[in-house]
């Protein structure tokens, strides 16, 4: 894998965790409202871009597995950031949904 191949990847990164992070920031904001009606179908689209990201991520991590060097820059760098503070958000979603539930359900 070249440097351009894999700075590609790298903003195919930044751009499907960006989708879902914008995703679950609006979802959030909706969950803060008591507003449910669409947490099954956010969280199915955040999932989906989560995989893209990840699967663009696996296509790297296979390269260098298989033995290659790779001149990892920062946009990469960057996609990785990008990609891991959106995972942790999509956990923390899942959590407040519980917590925005018990409230507004009660």
């Amino acid at each position: 894998m070249n440097k351009e191949e894999l700075q590609m990847l790298g903003f195919e990164i930044v751009a499907y965790s960006g989708e879902a992070r914008s995703i679950l920031i609006k979802l959030l904001s909706e969950l803060r409202q008591g507003n449910f009606d669409n947490v099954d179908e956010s969280l199915k689209e955040a999932d989906e871009s989560l995989k893209l990201a990840h699967n663009s991520q696996t296509q790297v991590l296979a390269d260098e597995a298989a033995g290659s060097n790779l001149d990892i820059g920062f946009i990469f760098i960057h996609g990785q950031d990008h990609l891991m503070t959106s995972l942790l958000l999509r956990d923390l979603v899942q959590d407040f949904l519980e917590l925005y539930k018990n409230k507004y359900q009660k």
